[in-house]
């Protein structure tokens, strides 16, 4: 396999700007509204959970597996058609996810749509603001997914299944990080990135083939 060495090397770094909106893109693509319930639908929800728990070592206390409850609890309370029943649901969501936050650091809204097994390693400084984030992907501390503009509110990345994200990583803009890549340390990810590879530096390039590596 070919090696892009000079991967993401033109241009500057855009600003890692995040907000959310649930429309649609100005490709067409429909962007998740919220609007149902978007969790793992191979799975119970109860399910889910104890597989999150296992995930996350089993670790009761562990900030980034209450992060995965509360955005699963997020979409299961927007399987209940009536409102009137779901507000106490919602409150209960917002008030909660909202402690996630300040006490955990973390910032994934309910509408990403998130895999299964997806492990939050460690705590703080995750703004989390993806259009899907894959099975078996790992995160780590200070990560952002976002926008690289507000003019473009939409364009937020698409992370596939296996993928390793190294501390303080950023990945910004419409793009797609393939399957079983790894992401290293403070690398800056703003373009897409091919299956089984390992990128770093600022802006992010291809350092090592999954091929190379074995």
């Amino acid at each position: 396999m070919k090696v892009d060495r000079n991967y993401g090397n033109s241009g500057t770094m855009p600003e890692a700007v995040v907000q959310i909106h649930d429309q649609t893109r100005p490709d067409g693509v429909k962007v998740n509204d919220g609007s149902t319930n978007q969790n793992p639908s191979d799975i119970s929800f109860i399910d889910l959970i104890r597989e999150d728990f296992e995930t996350h070592e089993r670790d009761f206390f562990s900030q980034g597996f209450w992060a995965m409850f509360w955005h699963r609890f997020g979409n299961l309370r927007m399987g209940v058609k009536a409102r009137v029943l779901r507000l106490p649901l919602s409150l209960t969501y917002r008030v909660m996810s909202k402690l996630v936050e300040w006490m955990g650091g973390i910032f994934l809204p309910y509408t990403v749509l998130v895999g299964r097994r997806v492990k939050l390693e460690h705590f703080g400084g995750m703004i989390l603001v993806a259009d899907k984030i894959g099975n078996d992907v790992t995160i780590r501390q200070n990560t952002t997914f976002g926008i690289t503009s507000v003019d473009t509110p939409h364009a937020r990345p698409t992370i596939g299944d296996g993928v390793d994200i190294g501390t303080g990583a950023v990945v910004i803009g419409d793009i797609t990080v393939g399957d079983n890549v790894v992401i290293g340390a403070n690398a800056v990810v703003n373009k897409s990135v091919p299956a089984d590879v390992t990128v770093g530096g600022i802006p992010a390039r291809i350092v090592q083939t999954r091929m190379a590596a074995e």
